[in-house]
Formats: structure tokens, C-alpha cells, sequence
């Protein structure tokens, strides 16, 4: 897949401002600071197109990005962020459920997690709920450039046994710096676009 157009088309907090044009969508899901913005802009080949922060819970809005006019990206406010009222995350977490639940352009869940650690509570609440839900699935652990050879498969096989993934999940070891997992994940993405 080769992207020659990507921009920012819609901001949303509710439905009724979410493109209306029917085209695939691809929704990014993880916790703040997990590297959602940066795996955005490595896909699209451009810096500044997702907002990256060093402080995590910066996205508070569902951001849909337009590819090729052909597909949307859509970044969901990251989930797990300590340091926002109850009622905030509260907000964040009906938002994001309403999208998953309703949002019948939804074609591929993408669910980031950080290749460092061991999986939190909430990631697997979210890989288990998108996996009862019938979501088809992509999980992507991100900052795969920061571990050792030896190091990164040690984790790459804890985090699919603390996910519990089966054979048939798609695991995508991803690194914005080196750019590790973009084409397998650009081929996943045009798989359920087409």
C-alpha cells in the first residue's frame, strides 16, 4: 500500500461528527504514551501529521485521518492515564466504547501495546472485549528498537502468552524509529480495505 495523501479530515467527541462518506476505517487503540501518533506519522511517511507528546493522555478527542481518500485512521484517545479525573476517563472510555460498538465502517482494530512491558490490565480487558466482540485484530508492540535482539523475543513471546493470542492472531513487532512492522501492518491494513 502506498500512501500519497494523508491529512487530518474530522476531530471528534460524538457520532454526529464523524466523516458520513462510508469509507473503511482503522482504528488505533492502546494506552497514553504507547506510541499511537508516532506509529501514525511512520505510516504516512510525515513528522508533525499525528501530534506526538512526551506527556501521555494528549489525545481527548477521536482524531480520523484521511488516507488516499481511500480509508480513515482513526486515533482513539489513549486509555490507562492516571493522572486525569475519574470523570475524564470516564468520558474517554464511553467515547471510545460508543466508536467500537456502533461504528459500522470499523474494518480492523489495530491494539498497541509498549514491547517493554508485560501487558496491563487494561490492555487485555481490550484485546478480550475486541476479541468477544468479533473485531478482527492486529496487535502491534510498539518500540520494538529499543530492546536487544535476545530481549525483544523474550517479550514478543510473553506478551503473546499473557494476551493469549492463538496461531491464527496477527502479532507485529513495530518500531517508528527503525521503521520494523510498517510494511506488515500497511499489508494488514489494505487487507480489510479491500
Amino acid at each position: 500500500m502506498l500512501i500519497k495523501k494523508a491529512e487530518i479530515a474530522t476531530v471528534a467527541v460524538a457520532p454526529a461528527q464523524y466523516p458520513k462518506d462510508g469509507l473503511p476505517e482503522i482504528a488505533l487503540c492502546g494506552r497514553s504514551n504507547v506510541g499511537k501518533s508516532s506509529l501514525i506519522n511512520t505510516l504516512v511517511n510525515r513528522r508533525g501529521l499525528a501530534r506526538t507528546s512526551s506527556v501521555p493522555g494528549k489525545t481527548r478527542t477521536i482524531n480520523f485521518f484521511n488516507i488516499n481518500d481511500a480509508l480513515y485512521l482513526v486515533d482513539l484517545p489513549g486509555y490507562g492515564y492516571a493522572k486525569v479525573s475519574k470523570e475524564e476517563k470516564l468520558k474517554w472510555g464511553k467515547m471510545i466504547e460508543d466508536y467500537l460498538n456502533h461504528r459500522e465502517e470499523l474494518r480492523l482494530v489495530v491494539l498497541l501495546v509498549d514491547i517493554r512491558h508485560n501487558p496491563t490490565a487494561d490492555d487485555k480487558i481490550m484485546y478480550d472485549w475486541m476479541k468477544n466482540s468479533g473485531c478482527k485484530i492486529v496487535v502491534v508492540a510498539t518500540k520494538a528498537d529499543k530492546l536487544s535482539k535476545n530481549q525483544l523475543y523474550k517479550n514478543i513471546a510473553m506478551i503473546k502468552k499473557e494476551l493469549q493470542l492463538s496461531q491464527d492472531d496477527v502479532f507485529i513487532p513495530f518500531s517508528s524509529e527503525t521503521r520494523q512492522g510498517k510494511d506488515e501492518l500497511l499489508a494488514e491494513i489494505e487487507k480489510c480495505c479491500l
